[in-house]
């Protein structure tokens, strides 16, 4: 396919799956990282934070940019205002200077102008820097994205491997991953399919899943054992103890918000059928 796609945050987990579906459709890219990575066959690789002056000369030519800059916790470096927000600014006023038309951005699900906590009020700003820079778009709210090494399935992994896996409350709350091959997929529509054009839609998978049976699913082995704390005591440890708990505060907020979204509408936008996540190794 005669494109060039522009990726930033392409080390990430997402990142790092696009590229390798990019490559493997022979698809010509340029990630943009804070460090060296190793070249695919297709792919430039420029080392950058969004700010050298040369950036936008180095980008001429690529039809869309891909932003997946982000991030889920907030530290004394790393803010939600200054990732979140400021480097989608920094990611539109890129697009505009390279002469590229399309910025497809990976938000939230839960997203919207209700919202009122801090990591989904940053994506619901990042959204808006978007849809007021006159530039096309497509916005994809994600559930939990989930393949080889994701970040929940790694929590799980390693809460089993310390003999339990905690679940906050009852767990009857509501999770609907999508396989990261699958929002590779989705991610190159979005470049190449008009239907996507000036969207905000929801990147969710085909099936709905409780947290507690989706967890339940790490602990196959007889020694690993399920324990359920009360909702309070989740947030109590995750505000007072930190380094000690299983889930941060925006961990615990984004899971029992009981977030869902309308795959149909993804699959009818896209052309194709998502695949189910119940495929998905262990």
């Amino acid at each position: 396919m005669e494109i060039r796609i522009a990726i930033t945050g392409a080390s990430g987990f997402v990142g790092t799956n696009l590229r390798a579906f990019l490559n493997d459709e022979r698809i010509h890219f340029t990630s943009i990282t804070r460090r060296k990575t190793r070249r695919l066959k297709f792919e430039k690789n420029i080392v950058s934070d969004l700010g050298q002056k040369d950036l936008p000369g180095r980008l001429r030519g690529c039809a869309a940019l891909v932003h997946l800059i982000g991030i889920g916790a907030q530290t004394k470096d790393a803010d939600y205002q200054s990732v979140n927000v400021d480097l989608t600014k920094k990611a539109v006023s890129l697009c505009k200077k390279s002469g590229i038309k399309k910025i497809i951005y990976v938000s939230g699900l839960g997203v919207g102008n209700n919202t009122t906590f801090g990591y989904f009020l940053s994506k619901l700003k990042a959204e808006e820097e978007i849809k007021k820079s006159g530039l096309d778009y497509t916005i994809l709210r994600a559930s939990y994205v989930i393949g080889r090494d994701d970040p929940l399935t790694k929590n799980l992994r390693k809460q089993a491997r310390s003999g339990s896996i905690l679940i906050p409350g009852d767990g009857a709350y509501r999770l609907q991953p999508i396989l990261v091959q699958d929002v590779a997929k989705v991610i190159l529509a979005c470049v190449t399919n008009k239907k996507l054009s000036k969207k905000t839609v929801d990147l969710v998978g085909p099936q709905t899943v409780s947290f507690a049976r989706f967890a339940r699913r790490f602990a196959r082995n007889e020694n690993v054992k399920i324990r359920k704390v009360s909702l309070q005591r989740a947030y109590f440890t995750a505000l007072n103890r930190p380094d000690d708990a299983a889930f941060g505060l925006d961990d615990l907020n984004i899971m029992v918000g009981d977030f869902t979204g309308n795959h149909k509408r993804l699959e009818r936008l896209c052309g194709f059928r998502l695949n189910s996540t119940g495929l998905l190794p262990l």
